[in-house]
């Protein structure tokens, strides 16, 4: 990968407290760091996951972390969980909660419970004056209407998968999206890439799923999402530089780190 020399690379999500990273966590981080990038986003799914997520952060300089509920989790969750919630968001490492969001394409948990926990979690960022990492697949109007009902105007639609169009209504919300390795190697999302400006673009690996091209078939890693600014410059025929520059700094504007 070519070095950029400037500002570095941010992996703006990723599940590195997964037990497959356990015995080599150490060497994530260092490939992370020899590949510029600077700063990685640990996201919690659960409690668990969250605290975990935090002491990643506490150990390595480069790791920050956030704290929430996944929708898949949402079955799970404990009476006073949105009290724990807020007490990790007190860590000065976490920077935003998440990762929430609705999921109707597994259905892990049935769409009422989901869009309570979700509806709560917004609310909980929204008082605390903090940005949401959101996870969407196959519900695109009722995410949308929880987003706006409850005026959270700050976070990202985390691998973002859907059209142009609904990035452009998220947008108008105040919100951004984030793009994963899915773009390597899908014509569709390239061509949702080109249409939507680079202001409102964060890139991520989410590791250890959607390994990017030339990497398919292997664990994906953070030092991976040069891959993935490297096909938005190719898409947008723009720098590799210039990709590093935007996204990191529209990662910085929305984190505040």
């Amino acid at each position: 990968m070519k070095k950029t020399n400037k500002i570095g690379l941010i992996d703006t999500h990723c599940h590195i407290f997964y037990d497959k990273y356990k015995n080599d966590i150490n060497e994530v981080v260092a490939r992370a760091k020899a590949e510029e990038v600077n700063k990685i986003i640990c996201v919690g799914i659960d409690i668990e996951t969250s605290k975990k997520s935090i002491k990643l952060s506490e150990k390595f300089e480069s790791i920050f972390a956030t704290v929430g509920f996944h929708p898949h989790e949402a079955k799970n969750v404990p009476s006073k969980y949105l009290d724990t919630i807020r007490s990790l968001l007190e860590v000065p490492k976490v920077v935003a909660v998440g990762e929430i969001g609705l999921d109707y394409y597994y259905e892990h948990t049935d769409k009422k419970q989901q869009i309570k926990v979700f509806r709560e979690q917004l609310e909980l960022a929204k008082d605390l004056n903090l940005p949401v990492v959101i996870h969407n697949r196959d519900s695109d109007n009722d995410l949308y209407d929880n987003i706006k009902n409850s005026k959270v105007n700050k976070g990202v639609i985390h691998c973002f998968s859907s059209d142009v169009n609904f990035a452009n209504k998220l947008f108008e919300l105040g919100l951004i999206i984030s793009f994963t390795g899915i773009i390597t190697f899908s014509k569709e999302l390239q061509d949702v890439v080109k249409e939507i400006p680079l202001s409102k673009i964060m890139i991520e690996t989410d590791s250890p799923y959607l390994t990017p091209v030339p990497f398919r078939g292997k664990r994906n890693e953070p030092y991976m999402v040069g891959e993935i600014a490297k096909k938005i410059a190719e898409i947008k025929n723009i720098s590799f530089d210039e990709v590093v520059d935007v996204t990191t700094n529209n990662a910085k504007q929305l984190f505040k780190f």
